[in-house]
């Protein structure tokens, strides 16, 4: 049986961690009633620093980025935060754009900044996803 809470896919490069913490710890109640997954040392920060519980993936350049992409084309992922760090290069950046590029194939909501997951995280319509399962 799948759960009702809408499921979460969670990602923060490097230079966006300390952003991201920032953004969880004032959404740690809305973010609660979410199913989430993070990759690597982001599910371990969104654990240790602001007390979410968060189903762990592997580290992004060590495919977690592939594997929260394919959670998508299954259909167990109703939304991601990808928070991308435009001014930094990345060597796995082909993952990246798989993951970008399948969430637009599936038309599943993604932010890629903190201002666009305020918005995301805030819309009831997020709720409707999981009821039309």
């Amino acid at each position: 049986m799948t759960s009702p809470r809408p499921r979460l896919a969670i990602i923060a490069h490097d230079g966006k961690k300390a952003d991201l913490v920032a953004f969880a710890t004032f959404n740690r109640d809305r973010l609660s009633d979410y199913d989430l997954i993070g990759t690597g040392a982001t599910a371990d920060l969104l654990e240790n620093k602001v007390g979410l519980a968060v189903e762990r993936v592997s580290p992004g350049p060590e495919g977690g980025d592939v594997q929260i992409a394919s959670r998508v084309v299954q259909g167990e992922v109703d939304a991601v935060l990808f928070i991308v760090d435009p001014l930094d290069s990345h060597p796995h950046d082909p993952d990246i754009q798989t993951l970008l590029r399948i969430c637009n194939v599936r038309n599943v909501p993604l932010a890629t900044n903190i201002a666009t997951a305020d918005i995301l995280i805030s819309s009831p319509l997020i709720r409707e996803l999981r009821q039309a399962v």
